[in-house]
């Protein structure tokens, strides 16, 4: 049982009564280590990661948000704040601390004649979805429904619809923000527009952002799912890739993976759990262009299962929900790259083939399109000239053999950086310090993203994220 009293970053022992007076104040929940769900509460989606706070704020509205944030302050609590807890990092939850927990703030509103939606915090894609698509609407999300729309927006936001919408923060319209000395700002590009550059891509350094205002696009059926090939033509299968990618319309965006075990019923049935490569799709427009576009894709090899077909976009949204299941040990490792040369190709093929974990895949998210075409410095995210983003999705359930999945994890991700443009995206970044943090952004974004710390929390209240250094220290 973790210490139910409630310690300071120095050591003081808040008083019993001061933290049931909090408790008391709250229009939501205060969960302790002694109340019944407080392990439940605790938990994140990475099973890794197994830390107890001594509070847990499950906040119901913004006033909750700010009584948190004065009340830690005023006590020198460490803060960790959460909202879909579908982090690698684990960094929305601490030891001793307290959790600002946003999850069951959940209002939407979506305004059709505007194509806009206001959206809070707690929110995850598979909720907004559902809310944008009753209009026919969507913006650029993650590609697991249950990822919280916060941590995904603020990093950035790779998915399905990329390459024609952008990345979400490229959809941002304006956003609430509390910040270290509590107050709620508003930040868009005609008010406090710094704030509004840093929070698009630069995570939860500059305070809590409990709404979010987001573009939307018309988007209805979309012709997508994946095409499978055995993974001893890993090589084969990529060189086409690589070449197919080269001449696609921005209407297409696709993934490589490399999957360790077979994940469908046929592919299992014949192929016995064997690693195979998947090809995931998703055409946004017009279908019999689509169809189309995504022939040559549907013929070469030919697959072994071809699963593309028309869907509505909720269910392409979570179609790889199945392979993201919560609990499991979870250790990635992520780069960019700007090219598949035949040398990279080779290499990771061969790192692919001596994967660890049947639980494990190897991606490649293809970006350009849109999200090339927004200008390097009109917001914090970062390395748009990269062709595609390499991310190492390593998986487990025995926490036993964490070191040899970690080593095969660490020796892939280390043998690749020769083709790695350097930069890394954010929302795929464990805990791997200072210098992998600035490699998201580059000297002069990260740079400017401490001076902006230094304006909005010079004391770094909010250090448990990947974390952006006040100038000052």
């Amino acid at each position: 049982m973790p210490d139910r009293r409630v310690i300071n970053v120095m050591g003081t022992v808040l008083a019993e009564e001061t933290v049931r007076a909090f408790g008391e104040s709250l229009h939501g929940e205060l969960i302790r280590p002694s109340d019944e769900g407080y392990d439940r509460a605790r938990r994140i989606w990475n099973g890794m990661i197994d830390r107890y706070p001594a509070m847990i704020v499950f906040c119901k509205n913004v006033d909750d948000v700010i009584e948190s944030v004065y009340f830690a302050r005023v006590h020198d609590l460490l803060v960790a704040v959460r909202s879909g807890g579908h982090n690698v990092a684990g960094t929305s939850v601490c030891n001793g601390g307290m959790v600002i927990d946003l999850s069951r703030m959940k209002e939407i509103e979506v305004n059709p004649a505007f194509c806009t939606a206001r959206a809070q915090a707690g929110l995850n894609w598979g909720e907004l979805d559902r809310a944008t698509q009753f209009y026919g609407l969507a913006t650029t999300g993650g590609i697991v429904s249950r990822t919280g729309i916060a941590g995904l927006t603020l990093g950035g936001g790779i998915g399905w619809l990329m390459r024609k919408f952008g990345v979400t923060c490229d959809n941002l319209l304006s956003v609430n923000v509390v910040t270290a000395d509590g107050r709620l700002l508003t930040a868009r590009a005609e008010e406090n527009q710094e704030l509004f550059w840093g929070v698009r891509g630069g995570g939860g350094n500059f305070g809590i952002v409990t709404e979010f205002e987001y573009r939307l696009h018309k988007v209805g059926l979309v012709l997508a799912g994946t095409v499978y090939h055995p993974a001893v033509k890993a090589r084969e299968i990529l060189r086409f890739y690589r070449d197919y990618i080269a001449d696609i319309p921005d209407e297409l965006t696709t993934m490589f993976a490399y999957i360790a075990s077979s994940p469908t019923p046929f592919l299992h049935r014949f192929f016995h759990g064997s690693p195979v490569i998947a090809i995931h799709v998703c055409y946004t427009g017009r279908i019999e262009v689509g169809e189309k576009v995504v022939k040559p894709l549907r013929v070469f090899g030919p697959p072994i299962e071809d699963a593309v077909r028309i869907m509505h976009y909720t269910e392409l949204q979570s179609m790889l929900d199945s392979g993201s299941p919560a609990g499991l040990q979870n250790y990635w490792k992520s780069s960019h790259l700007m090219s598949l040369s035949d040398e990279a190709i080779e290499l990771l093929s061969a790192h692919a083939a001596d994967i660890t974990s049947p639980l494990s895949q190897v991606h490649l998210q293809h970006l350009e399109g849109a999200v090339g075409r927004v200008g390097e410095d009109e917001m914090a995210f970062s390395h748009r000239d990269a062709l595609c983003v390499l991310n190492i999705v390593t998986r487990w359930e025995d926490p036993k053999e964490a070191e040899e999945h970690m080593r095969w994890t660490r020796d892939f991700e280390v043998a690749m950086r020769s083709f790695s443009t350097g930069g890394v995206y954010v929302n795929f970044l464990g805990e791997e310090g200072e210098d992998r943090v600035k490699a998201a952004y580059g000297r002069a974004k990260y740079n400017r993203l401490a001076t902006l710390k230094n304006k909005y929390d010079p004391t770094n209240f909010f250090r448990l994220n990947q974390n952006i250094k006040p100038a000052s220290l």
